[in-house]
């Protein structure tokens, strides 16, 4: 069950991409929205190595399709193992003001479940799924998606900082 400040953050999340949809708020910083199905694996180590790659030079938000219980405690100990905390975060729906709101959008695995929106830059990421995956075999995964969070913000930040 999320706490107080996680419903708080949800809640600030929806009216920030609302704001942007309707154009009331665009500060010229890169948001991207990690994607996948059960929003407790894939999305959320990609959604933690942003956050704790990017600073403040970027935004990542995290949804899925179908949202599970609860982030997958093994995607969480992984992720720990790199010096990265995941345990306040938790699976949510992505919504339509939301998607329309990233700058990029990356899926992993939700297929025709992910939405599409003309104009939105999309990456696809073909990655294991790391439900039911003990931590030794879902580190490859979190590596890989650690790379590809490396090679995303070098891309989306970089040039703004020239």
């Amino acid at each position: 069950m999320p706490d107080l400040d996680s419903l708080r953050r949800d809640q600030r999340l929806a009216l920030e991409s609302a704001a942007t949809v309707e154009g009331k708020a665009d500060d010229g910083i890169p948001v991207v929205l990690f994607l996948c199905v059960h929003n407790a694996g894939r999305s959320q180590m990609a959604l933690g190595w942003f956050g704790h790659l990017a600073g403040d030079a970027a935004v990542a938000w995290s949804g899925g399709s179908e949202p599970g219980v609860e982030v997958n405690p093994a995607a969480v100990e992984a992720m720990a193992e790199v010096g990265i905390d995941i345990t306040r975060e938790f699976p949510k729906p992505w919504t339509d003001e939301i998607v329309r709101a990233a700058d990029v959008v990356i899926t992993m695995g939700c297929g025709d479940a992910c939405p599409i929106f003309p104009g939105k830059r999309y990456e696809d990421w073909d990655l294991d799924d790391p439900q039911g995956k003990d931590v030794a075999s879902i580190r490859p995964i979190r590596d890989e998606i650690g790379e590809r969070v490396r090679r995303l913000l070098a891309a989306l930040v970089a040039p703004a900082r020239r």
